[in-house]
């Protein structure tokens, strides 16, 4: 039996590509809570008040999508040994273990999973020293929820070759995977086309969700969905929409999963277990529709595009 590839030890940050650059760098800066730590004429790299370098990086580009999803691992010995199991079962590398260049350095190996998405495994990035907690902003990002069109494939790849657990279903519509004591770092929601359903951005406390929540709500930004607390994760929920359209997610109080004592189960998808609290209600259609976003097929069109050419 082949082992995963690597020992993840956290979800480190996501890019997005978006055709709202200018708009949305403002928005995650001035409005949401992050900070700009980076920015050139494409792209633009937001920290939290965390020590990871940065948290998001936004890319300009003609449509929403996924650029590429980085999860840390602890040593450079461990990057080089993802990229040899990886060519081992034939996952398709876009960038063999090395130095980095982009923002914040490192060193890592990008590849792609079944759907098209971009994965980073990276070590050795540049820290930053942590900012003031109080203040009612995100720490960093905390889960990411992806639209997939085959959910068992989805997951056998995320819990095989990156030995993610899976912590929870919710029925067969929803799977919570983990890959430290935070109930899920990546969710997969079955759907009609590969895309970015939502990232969420983890809030220190209760206290600064709320205060994170009434803050938007002064600046004119309310909630498509929420507050509420969900029952799988039993985190507490807030989804708001960005320039671009797409979902992003204050949160607090997920789940802390303690590993020989964790027993997973299937949630029934039920109004009363998707927010506990009863103060959300269901999503609404427009809550649906930005969470749905568009088709996104990730750098499978570049891969045809190779191969074509040979």
């Amino acid at each position: 039996m082949n082992q995963p590839v690597a020992r993840l030890h956290s979800l480190r940050s996501v890019q997005l590509r978006i055709p709202t650059l200018a708009e949305s760098t403002d928005f995650y800066s001035e409005v949401w809570g992050l900070s700009v730590i980076e920015q050139d004429h494409d792209d633009t790299w937001l920290r939290g008040t965390g020590g990871n370098h940065h948290v998001l990086q936004l890319s300009r580009s003609e449509r929403n999508g996924l650029g590429r999803i980085s999860f840390a691992v602890r040593t450079r010995a461990e990057v080089d040994e993802a990229g040899r199991r990886l060519a081992a079962r034939g996952v398709p590398m876009l960038l063999e273990p090395q130095a980095l260049e982009s923002a914040g350095g490192g060193y890592g190996v990008q590849f792609v999973d079944p759907e098209g998405r971009l994965i980073e495994l990276v070590a050795e990035v540049h820290a930053v020293k942590p900012l003031d907690r109080d203040r009612a902003v995100p720490i960093g990002v905390t889960h990411v929820v992806l639209n997939t069109v085959d959910i068992d494939r989805a997951v056998a790849f995320y819990t095989d070759v990156l030995g993610m657990r899976v912590s929870d279903w919710s029925e067969h519509q929803m799977a919570f995977l983990r890959c430290g004591s935070d109930h899920h770092s990546i969710a997969f929601n079955q759907a009609h086309w590969t895309s970015v359903n939502h990232v969420a951005y983890e809030m220190p406390s209760m206290d600064h969700f709320m205060r994170g929540i009434g803050s938007l709500k002064q600046q004119g930004v309310t909630p498509l969905w929420g507050p509420g607390r969900h029952g799988p994760g039993n985190n507490t929920f807030s989804y708001f929409a960005d320039p671009a359209g797409l979902v992003c997610e204050y949160t607090s109080d997920v789940a802390q999963v303690v590993e020989d004592e964790w027993l997973c189960k299937v949630w029934r998808r039920v109004p009363e277990l998707s927010d506990l609290w009863g103060t959300a209600g269901p999503p609404s259609r427009d809550a649906r529709s930005h969470m749905a976003g568009v088709e996104d097929r990730g750098v499978l069109d570049l891969i045809t595009a190779a191969e074509a050419a040979r």
